[in-house]
């Protein structure tokens, strides 16, 4: 990845981390720490590695993301916004009455989602729905998914990875967002998911893991997948809840859905940094 590109991306992850404490700020509560930690996947997908066209949100054959990992919503929609599938004021009616942009996202209300989410595991499964319906098209697309390591414990998820393989989906590129947390305490103590790697590659599934952090090894990490043939590809990627504001990464054992207070918006945006 050129220099310049990386820092382009960088940057971009500081701004969607901005327009994301925003807000939830606006609201007041939300869903900070599994949103901060999955910005880097977000901002790579939607700025270098998927075709889509904001100006024509259904597409044919566009690229498309189906985020299982329902929490993070309030990162979506900071990108989308930020990409121009609807106007940035809408970020301000974050789960308020008669919003476009409900607390799991909704393809029937918010411009750009691809798959309406609710019940954990159940996105991860409409995904391999969506990339076998791509491949009975033959319109080339690929489908990312976004399922979080909580979300794991579902046996949804191994059902539909299993299925994925049998079909051989070479084209659905799926991530996990493995910050070791989940609404109930850290994963290893809920239900441990370890050897998570090993687990995915006895479903049959090629298994890259990165920094999740790193816009440039995501990226790698995609390209590499996107080589692959006859299996699709997981690639498990190492966050931190609350990545991105010093106050937030402290508390990453207990920020799931947390109060963003006045001052603890205008301080988590100071720090951020300025948006244009």
């Amino acid at each position: 990845m050129e220099r310049e590109v990386k820092e382009q991306l960088k940057d971009k992850c500081r701004q969607i981390r901005y327009l994301t404490i925003d807000e939830i700020g606006e609201l007041g509560v939300g869903h900070v720490g599994g949103s901060m930690s999955i910005v880097d996947a977000l901002v790579v997908l939607y700025y270098r590695a998927m075709n889509v066209d904001p100006e024509n949100p259904r597409m044919e054959g566009r690229d498309r993301l189906v985020l299982s990992k329902g929490h993070a919503g309030p990162a979506l929609y900071a990108v989308l916004a930020d990409k121009g599938y609807f106007d940035r004021e809408w970020l301000y009616t974050l789960n308020k009455p008669n919003t476009n942009l409900p607390s799991h996202a909704d393809m029937n209300r918010t411009p750009g989602v691809d798959m309406t989410t609710g019940s954990l595991g159940q996105g991860f499964s409409c995904a391999v729905g969506v990339a076998l319906g791509s491949r009975i098209k033959g319109d080339g697309a690929y489908t990312y998914a976004v399922i979080g390591d909580g979300e794991s414990d579902e046996g949804l998820v191994w059902e539909a990875a299993m299925y994925a393989a049998h079909k051989k989906l070479e084209r659905l590129i799926a991530f996990t967002d493995y910050n070791k947390m989940q609404i109930d305490g850290k994963v290893a103590d809920v239900n441990a998911l370890e050897p998570l790697a090993d687990k995915w590659r006895s479903f049959g599934w090629n298994v890259y893991e990165a920094d999740g952090h790193d816009v440039e090894a995501i990226d790698s990490a995609i390209t590499l997948a996107k080589t692959q043939k006859g299996k699709p590809s997981m690639i498990l990627l190492h966050t931190w809840k609350g990545k991105g504001v010093s106050f937030l990464e402290e508390k990453w054992e207990n920020n799931h859905n947390v109060e963003i207070s006045p001052e603890m918006r205008r301080r988590a945006l100071e720090e951020l940094g300025e948006v244009h």
